[in-house]
């Protein structure tokens, strides 16, 4: 395929997304450690093994005791103990004979031995105790944290924060995930490589940056070399004739579409290289932002063998007016009434540095009115 004229017609977004995600394929599966999951995609279920506590555990701190020795404790019929119970700090586990927590004031400081001697070794008169506490109070049973069996992440799913400390506690220290390697090849200097190397990262992939060479050969010989399971190429995708990055993916390897039905972005394209996916993003920032919402993240999701995934649905605070045949993409910034739309197709910088969301408006809409709940990308 050659690169386009400016007549040539533009390929429908969700046309594009679907033959690029037909590109990629799911990539090797990784161990990783628990710490460094976060974002990552599983590339199986994660199940508890052994469950967790192994022993039952304070909730809280206070007096180990057995509830069933102190049935009808109160004031007016004490329960007379032979020794003080043994004291316990939130998290650790109980002594083998106590299933429930008394709380610090049940025990009056007069009856606690010296610190020096453990209360279940020491002994002296009798305690009595005036109040009872129901088995397993303040207390949690051996699997009930993590019982054994159940599944913390499923296979497909993105390893969030929550999800990190919660395998953390049930003593996985490696799990399985699949974690893309996206080359960016950018002009030097270059600002967006960082922004798009922080979203990348941010769900799960690994941004590997590289000069993009100013001409056709040396240009395809970047995108043909290997260690990245896909390639983005930024800047280059225009008319002009200093715009060689469609025809260095043609000579690389195929050029499948060059002008997409996308607004800002319509000179991305996208193609296949040495049997890995190349994507050609433009070099002005919104365009950029643009086709990498777009096309970019999907990609990436394919990539990584995610599942599908929701997106927050917000009001607008103000409308939003769309070209009818072009997928349009709206940056906005995120209030406390919903988002307010900021701009799309040729947003100043200063007003784009405002936006933490975006809108993919269909080909089909011509916008939407104030007050219209919409699905937003977070940025």
């Amino acid at each position: 395929m050659t690169p386009r004229a400016s007549t040539t017609a533009l390929m429908p977004v969700a046309e594009a997304v679907a033959a690029l995600a037909a590109l990629a394929r799911p990539v090797a599966a990784v161990e990783t450690g628990t710490a460094e999951a976060g974002g990552t995609v599983a590339a199986r279920d994660i199940v508890v093994g052994t469950g967790r506590p192994e022993a039952r555990t304070a909730l809280r701190d206070g007096w180990a005791v057995s509830a069933a020795a102190i049935v009808g404790a109160s004031p007016y019929a004490p329960v007379r103990l032979a020794r003080a119970p043994a004291w316990v700090e939130a998290g650790a586990p109980l002594p083998a004979d106590a299933d429930a927590l008394l709380p610090p004031e049940a025990v009056p400081p007069e009856a606690v031995p010296p610190e020096a001697v453990p209360p279940e070794a020491a002994g002296g008169e009798p305690l009595e105790i005036e109040v009872e506490v129901a088995a397993g109070e303040g207390t949690r049973a051996p699997g009930a944290e993590m019982p054994s069996g159940a599944r913390l992440v499923m296979a497909g799913e993105r390893v969030t924060a929550l999800q990190a400390l919660a395998l953390a506690a049930a003593g996985l220290a490696q799990l399985t995930v699949r974690r893309p390697r996206l080359r960016l090849l950018a002009a030097v200097p270059d600002t967006l490589t960082p922004l798009l190397g922080a979203w990348i990262a941010a769900r799960g992939g690994v941004a590997e940056p590289a000069a993009r060479p100013a001409e056709v050969d040396p240009l395809a010989d970047a995108i043909l070399a290997p260690g990245a399971d896909a390639v983005v190429v930024i800047g280059g995708t225009g008319l002009g004739r200093r715009d060689i990055t469609a025809s260095a993916l043609a000579r690389a390897g195929r050029l499948h579409a060059h002008g997409i039905a996308l607004r800002p972005g319509e000179s991305a394209g996208f193609g296949e290289a040495a049997g890995r996916p190349v994507l050609l993003l433009p070099g002005r920032p919104d365009a950029t932002l643009a086709a990498w919402l777009a096309l970019g993240r999907p990609l990436l999701a394919a990539l990584a063998g995610a599942g599908p995934e929701t997106t927050p649905t917000l009001p607008l605070t103000r409308k939003v007016a769309s070209v009818i045949g072009l997928t349009e993409a709206v940056f906005l910034h995120r209030t406390a009434s919903g988002v307010e739309p900021l701009g799309g197709a040729e947003i100043p910088l200063h007003r784009l540095a405002r936006a933490d969301a975006a809108l993919l408006v269909p080909p089909a809409h011509e916008g939407y009115p104030a007050g219209t709940a919409v699905e937003v990308l977070p940025l």
